[in-house]
């Protein structure tokens, strides 16, 4: 799909798109296996609004996973790795050699995801994954550092299943997604991708107080 014009009104635009992709599929297994419920897993803050729609759809529990981008000083945008505020941790191919540079900027990312869980874990029940089907969101894929190792972390704790879920993301990051979850669900795949934000008409940043809210019952 080639497109230069969006694709989506707002996150929960797109969250609703979502949840009706997963609900289909689901079905399917639920058929087969009542035993096994889902549980949603959003990346804070931008997948919560995209999260929101798919558990309300799913009648099942919405938590988070807290996943940063590992970044160098000197360009924050490239990703060279990841890290979960429990310490789980993936390197792409662009890590530097240099072991000191790594360690000093995975300290950073992990002080930043530890920090997050901290705010937006404060009295929240959290979902053991074990057993379940576990459907990671977020409100799109760049470089699939971030979603990959929140799946990692998730899969230590032996959930059924790991699904990796997100509107959008670039064609080519498809078939590596399948290396971190056992299913993918990806709305669409534009190439070229360059960015997120271009498939949304509305992508403000997310702040912490409307993430929070999602996670509340009322939602």
């Amino acid at each position: 799909m080639t497109t230069s014009t969006p694709i989506f009104t707002d996150r929960l635009h797109a969250g609703k798109d979502l949840a009706q992709a997963i609900y289909s599929e689901i079905q399917e297994i639920f058929a087969e296996n009542q035993d096994i419920s889902p549980i949603v897993y959003a990346l804070p803050r931008g997948g919560l609004p995209v999260a929101a729609p798919v558990a309300q759809l799913l009648c099942c529990p919405l938590d988070i996973i807290v996943a940063k981008k590992i970044s160098l000083p000197d360009n924050p945008e490239l990703a060279i790795g990841a890290v979960t505020a429990d310490g789980q941790v993936i390197w792409s191919k662009h890590k530097p050699v240099n072991s000191r540079v790594c360690q000093t900027a995975l300290t950073q990312a992990e002080d930043k995801a530890r920090k997050q869980q901290s705010v937006m874990g404060k009295g929240l029940h959290h979902y053991s994954a074990k057993n379940t089907i576990a459907i990671v969101v977020d409100d799109g894929i760049a470089t699939g550092m971030t979603i990959a190792v929140a799946a990692l972390s998730l899969r230590s704790q032996k959930p059924a299943e790991i699904w990796i879920c997100a509107p959008v993301a670039p064609p080519e990051l498809i078939e590596q997604l399948y290396t971190w979850g056992d299913r993918v669900i990806v709305l669409h795949t534009p190439d070229p991708f360059l960015s997120v934000s271009r498939f949304y008409q509305t992508f403000p940043q997310v702040e912490t107080s409307e993430a929070m809210s999602y996670l509340q019952p009322s939602h």
